[in-house]
């Protein structure tokens, strides 16, 4: 991952890993009204429970939660509303076509600023079964305690 990334980093969904095989991930621009950005800058955003949908050849971002800006008076938004994904309409259909699979979900791994704009990092997750993540766990586990070993 770039330095750059990490250091503009917003959020993450760290639980998608765990819950997830990711198989693909896509870059997106995303439309925001003022007082949103002004909140994701802040770092006042959710992604667990978020997921993507096409609808109408559009993606659309659901169930991110982005808190209301402190100092947006009446002109605050709504903090669940459908927010739509920028991108290319090859990358939407690909996005249609894995949606349209069953026991696959498309989820935003991360945000960040690129440039001054907020850019999501979506990716195409199969949903894992318990002893998935058991052995994820278990590999982890593993990886980390050779590790320690090494450095001694």
């Amino acid at each position: 991952m770039k330095k750059e990334k990490q250091e503009n980093l917003i959020a993450q969904n760290k639980k998608a890993h765990h819950d997830y095989f990711v198989k693909e991930t896509f870059e997106a621009g995303i439309a925001l009204t003022g007082t949103e950005i002004k909140s994701v800058r802040a770092r006042r955003i959710n992604l667990r429970d978020g997921y993507v949908q096409v609808i109408n050849g559009s993606a659309y971002l659901e169930n991110v939660h982005i808190s209301e800006y402190k100092e947006g008076n009446r002109y605050n938004h709504e903090p669940l509303r459908r927010r739509q994904l920028l991108l290319h309409k090859k990358e939407i259909a690909r996005l249609a076509k894995e949606q349209a699979e069953r026991g696959i979900a498309i989820i935003p791994l991360k945000v960040y600023l690129k440039h001054g704009f907020a850019k999501f990092l979506i990716g195409v997750g199969q949903g894992k079964k318990k002893y998935d993540k058991r052995e994820t766990i278990k590999k982890r586990d593993q990886e980390r305690e050779l590790r320690r070993q090494y450095k001694f």
